[in-house]
Order: structure tokens, then C-alpha cells, then sequence
């Protein structure tokens, strides 16, 4: 597979360096300086998610891509809380994988945020609490993940297309119908009576994360 992708990605003209392990890979990252890492979770030596962790651990902030066959909610909550940008589940299309490559390597070496705030919403990504003023919120890792990821891009619009496969992966059979009962039950948890609108619905698009002036 490595090969494939080292391949595949020197034709779409990127220069293209292959680790053959997870401690072999760190090393390289730790030397080097890339645009962007493609890095699989499953590696001998040292899993994917340990390399991520040491790489942020040292303030590497280049631009990961995780890959793997795992698609539970808990392993993409994790990829995402040591640090990665992009997680894509196997088996994924080659033109998918270079469209994901294109947009984390546009980003840049940006630091990730300990905290998310949208209005008087805060989440503690550290500890996984979530509070909206002095007020307590619960959630259950599903119900997390799509607040932490409508949050990382407030107070832009999310896809009902990009939620479903962010959360749930690529090859979910999940209906359209399974994203609202979420959206409708995180709902009744940050918008209490008396409170203001911070989840909003764009119809025949997605959903977005934002205060009323933004």
C-alpha cells in the first residue's frame, strides 16, 4: 500500500518519502520538514496515533493525515484529539486521498487549540468537557465529535455529506435521517430555554456552528 501511494502521489507531482514503520516515520517527520504526513495507524513498531502524539508533543504542527481500516467513532475522536487534521478510512479512492493531501497540505503548520469557543459554548478538548456559561453539558462521543467538528469550523457551513463521513467514515451506510435525530438531540443539550441560537440549519445544505451576528 505504501508503495501504491508513494507512486500514485509522485504522479500528481508531489515529492513523496516512505517510512516502512512508525519509529522510522517519527524519526523522519523529527529530521524533516514536510508539507504534509500521510500516516497510517497501523504501523509495526509503533502505531499511528503514538507517532502523532510525539510529533505534537514537540510542537511538529505539519498537517496529518491519518489513514485506516478502523471507521468506530472512538478511534476518529482519538486521531483527532492527539492532533491530526484529516482522517480517512480504507478502502478510499485514490482521487479522494489526493483532494484530502491538497487540502491539509494548504493549511499549513497551524497549532491545534486546546479549547473551542462558539459564543458562550466552550469545549475543553483536553478534558472532553463541554459548557455553555457555568452550565454542565453532556454528550455522548457521537454527539462530541459532530459539536467539536462543527465547532473547529465555525462559523462556517458543514455538509450533511462531509458531517457523515467525518463521523461515521466514508463506507457508513448512514442516512440523512440519522444526521437530524443527532443534530435534533444535541440541540435540546446546548440550546435550553431562554438561550440563544448557536446551532443553525442550513436547508438543503448542512449545518453550521456560529452566534446570530456571525
Amino acid at each position: 500500500m505504501a508503495r501504491l501511494l508513494q507512486e500514485a502521489l509522485r504522479e500528481e507531482g508531489h515529492d513523496v518519502t516512505v517510512a516502512s514503520n512508525g519509529r522510522e516515520g517519527l524519526e523522519i517527520a523529527s529530521r524533516w520538514q514536510f508539507d504534509a504526513i500521510v500516516l497510517d495507524v497501523m504501523l509495526p513498531g509503533m502505531d499511528g496515533f503514538t507517532v502523532a502524539k510525539r510529533l505534537r508533543s514537540v510542537r511538529n504542527q505539519t498537517p496529518i493525515l491519518m489513514l485506516t481500516a478502523r471507521d468506530a467513532t472512538k478511534d476518529l475522536i482519538q486521531g483527532l484529539d492527539i492532533g491530526a487534521d484529516d482522517y480517512l478510512t480504507k478502502p478510499f479512492s485514490l482521487e479522494v486521498l489526493f483532494a484530502r493531501v491538497r487540502a491539509i497540505g494548504r493549511r499549513g503548520p497551524i497549532s491545534q487549540p486546546i479549547c473551542l469557543q462558539t459564543g458562550n459554548l466552550f469545549m475543553h478538548l483536553g478534558t472532553r468537557e463541554i459548557h455553555r456559561g457555568n452550565r454542565a453539558i453532556t454528550l455522548t462521543p457521537r454527539e462530541f465529535a459532530i459539536v467539536e467538528l462543527l465547532m473547529r469550523h465555525s462559523p462556517q457551513v458543514i455538509s450533511r455529506e462531509t458531517l457523515i463521513e467525518k463521523i461515521w467514515g466514508c463506507d457508513a451506510d448512514v442516512q440523512n435521517n440519522t444526521l437530524d435525530a443527532f443534530i435534533r438531540l444535541i440541540r435540546t443539550k446546548i440550546e435550553m430555554p431562554g438561550e440563544a441560537k448557536l446551532l443553525y440549519t442550513v436547508r438543503g445544505i448542512g449545518y453550521a456552528m456560529k452566534t446570530e451576528d456571525e
